[in-house]
């Protein structure tokens, strides 16, 4: 097979091969794109889009979104930074059950808390302190479990691209340890943080699972941009889900644009 790959004509076909796999994901995308398009009556789509219950799901994920992802950054930089330069017992273990937000179903995510809050601890913490069940800080609460571990496997590569010399020569100059990474360490990794944070913000913008197990899917309450889909299909308003999908397409285009042009930039310094 390698023989066969050889000389110019087997680049040729490699190049083939390569682009036409490109070409058929990219045609793929762009059909689905431009078949909801004919699908749609544009006085109908704006009308939708501009209904009170679209836009009450675009300030609420936009709110819910803002404050999950800036608790998931405040607990991954500190432990991305653990796991990236410490070593302990059992690291590998911690390591892995971190991980498990990303390949652990959301709904399956979502239940599990949903059964917490149906322990003993569980209902004190949401009859007493805050009310997550059916409830705004709910959808918070499932979006941080679900954008957690991407936050902090994101964070744990940019700390383990920052080499460790940096920290050392800081603290032969007279810095501690915290002030050597809070002067050295964490503006070095400032790109890394952006794009991390942007890209955390966009996959809670659009988490459903663990959000309908735990917060429900009541409209006007608990509609988020993700449920706002659910429940416009699930009353055969397909205007309007189509409508809350281009919303959540042109959000994620513009964050992995905005990702594409630091991760662009630091390579350009």
């Amino acid at each position: 097979m390698f023989r066969i790959l050889r000389g110019a004509g087997g680049e040729r076909v490699f190049r083939v091969a390569t682009i036409s796999a490109l070409v058929l994901l990219g045609v793929f995308f762009v059909g689905i794109i431009v078949s909801m398009l004919a699908y749609t009556e544009w006085d109908t789509f704006i009308s939708a889009l501009f209904s009170k219950e679209i836009l009450f799901a675009i300030r609420l994920s936009v709110t819910t979104a803002t404050a999950s992802a800036i608790i998931s950054i405040l607990i991954a930089i500190p432990v991305a930074y653990a796991i990236s330069r410490s070593s302990f017992p059992g690291k590998d273990i911690v390591d892995s059950l971190l991980d498990l937000p990303i390949v652990v179903s959301p709904v399956a995510l979502g239940a599990a808390l949903l059964v917490f809050f149906n322990t003993p601890l569980g209902s004190a913490i949401d009859d007493n302190v805050i009310k997550f069940v059916f409830a705004m800080p709910g959808i918070v609460l499932a979006q941080v479990t679900v954008i957690s571990a991407l936050a902090i496997r994101l964070l744990k590569s940019t700390f383990d691209s920052i080499d460790p010399r940096y920290e050392q020569v800081a603290r032969t100059l007279g810095c501690s340890k915290p002030e050597a990474f809070f002067r050295v360490t964490l503006p070095l990794s400032r790109d890394g943080l952006i794009a991390s944070t942007i890209l955390t913000w966009a996959r809670a913008l659009g988490e459903f699972g663990a959000t309908v197990m735990l917060a429900g899917a009541t409209a006007m309450k608990t509609e988020t941009l993700p449920t706002a889909i659910f429940l416009s299909l699930a009353t055969a308003d397909v205007e309007k889900a189509i409508a809350v999908i281009f919303v959540l397409i042109i959000i994620a285009v513009v964050a992995l644009l905005a990702i594409r042009k630091i991760i662009g930039r630091r390579y350009q310094i």
